[in-house]
């Protein structure tokens, strides 16, 4: 008698949906989207525009190999980046501080999401906080690592223009007994960013409770800003970063990630970098040596160029004087259709706005998005910044009429996108 069919196998991979802007693109792509097609708008996208720029040196568009670049590099960068790396952040935040970073306090990875996720496999059992919204990316790093890590939303209030403030950020703490911190600042999506005093209470907080903090800083030179009384916003002066908080940089449980992806618009390098106490840095380089074999020589050589400090000061200077008028013009203009903000961006490529007082449908955050696509224009819905590991919340997220517009594209393109999104807006009044 014939053996009876075996009943079918569960598949052998878990369902991983799409990050945000990922999905953004991929339902694009279904309607003929392809990167730099002519007639398409990325108002979603999440990397800046990376050509030539008035102001900013030439693009670095060649590297010397070596021969001992053929070989695999250190797992935790080449000494001669992580030098580097350690001189721009003296020079930018440590000038006077009897305690400064070395290339020990360096580790490269290749690319800020390989950094940050190097960063949470090696981390011990903990209870870990994180803002919302906040980037999407981390959704899924967390919810690899839910035998380990218990993540604590801190949802960020429309009141204060979703910024996390030290009150809360300490309540939590004390409340739900935090030993980790992970958050973006700048923030993406918002476009708010902790500066000043209310940076320093955070780390300070940080620091009393023993809270290990990983402040994601991609974004910290994108800095606008506001003029008072309201108007167009100016370029900021320089970054924003906790670095010059840091007391004793082998003593506070601090890490800093960051890298040529957003500042120095070099996203397709793949070269992000991990500064911290050289305890916990090379804990991170163990991990790197079975999660990923260490950053390619080629780019980390390349990169050497990118931050020569007169290099990466006019990429910088460049980079603010370019985007502000790009954010500007963002902000009058969906402001001028109706999306309102609870707070204007002062940091970022992003605009986070609400589309309430929009005409219905397109009060939706989803189903503005499939219009817009009909028109060749890509934005994000906000529910994808609702970070949700593991989805154990179940409620409707509160940011399904909020919008993430990213002025990352080319001031020409960005132009288009907008003088689109205006035809759509007014068609259904």
């Amino acid at each position: 008698m014939p053996a009876s069919p075996s009943a079918p196998r569960p598949p052998a991979l878990r369902d991983i949906p799409y990050m945000g802007v990922i999905y953004v693109v991929a339902e694009a792509m279904k309607l003929g989207f392809s990167n730099g097609h002519p007639d398409w708008c990325n108002l979603g996208q999440g990397q800046p525009e990376v050509g030539e720029m008035a102001g900013a040196p030439p693009r670095i568009s060649s590297v010397e190999i070596e021969p001992g670049d053929h070989a695999y590099g250190p797992i935790e960068g080449t000494p001669e980046l992580r030098e580097a790396v350690a001189a721009y952040y003296n020079r930018l935040f440590r000038q006077g501080k009897s305690s400064q970073y070395g290339p020990e306090n360096v580790a490269v990875a290749q690319g800020g999401r390989l950094a940050l996720s190097r960063a949470l496999a090696a981390v011990a059992p903990v209870t870990l906080g994180y803002q919302l919204p906040d980037y999407t990316a981390y959704e899924d790093m967390l919810e690899l690592h839910l035998a380990r890590i218990t993540p604590i939303p801190l949802r960020t209030s429309e009141s204060t223009g979703f910024m996390l403030t030290p009150e809360l950020f300490e309540r939590t703490v004390v409340d739900q007994g935090l030993t980790a911190l992970l958050v973006s600042n700048p923030c993406n999506p918002t476009g708010r960013v902790l500066a000043g005093d209310d940076l320093a209470k955070v780390i300070e907080t940080g620091r009393r409770h023993g809270v290990t903090m990983f402040m994601d800083e991609f974004y910290s030179h994108f800095i606008y800003d506001e003029a008072p009384g309201g108007g167009a916003a100016t370029a900021g002066a320089g970054p924003v970063s906790c670095a010059p908080l840091i007391e004793d940089v082998n003593e506070d449980r601090v890490f800093i990630f960051d890298g040529l992806t957003k500042n120095f618009r070099y996203p397709g390098w793949r070269i992000g970098w991990i500064v911290g106490p050289e305890d916990m840095i090379n804990t991170i380089g163990r991990m790197g040596s079975s999660m990923d074999g260490g950053p390619s020589r080629i780019a980390q050589r390349a990169a050497l160029a990118a931050l020569e400090p007169g290099v990466a000061d006019q990429e910088t200077t460049a980079l603010r004087d370019a985007f502000v008028a790009k954010r500007n013009l963002m902000v009058q203009r969906l402001s001028a259709l109706g999306v309102r903000f609870a707070a204007e961006p002062v940091s970022t490529f992003y605009a986070w706005g609400n589309l309430a007082d929009l005409p219905a449908p397109l009060n939706e955050a989803k189903t503005f998005f499939r219009r817009a696509l009909e028109r060749k224009v890509m934005t994000v819905p906000g529910e994808y910044f609702d970070v949700n590991p593991g989805r154990r919340r179940t409620a409707p997220s509160p940011y399904s009429q909020w919008m993430r517009f990213s002025f990352g594209p080319p001031m020409d393109n960005l132009v288009l996108g907008l003088d689109r999104l205006e035809a759509l807006v007014n068609e259904a009044r």
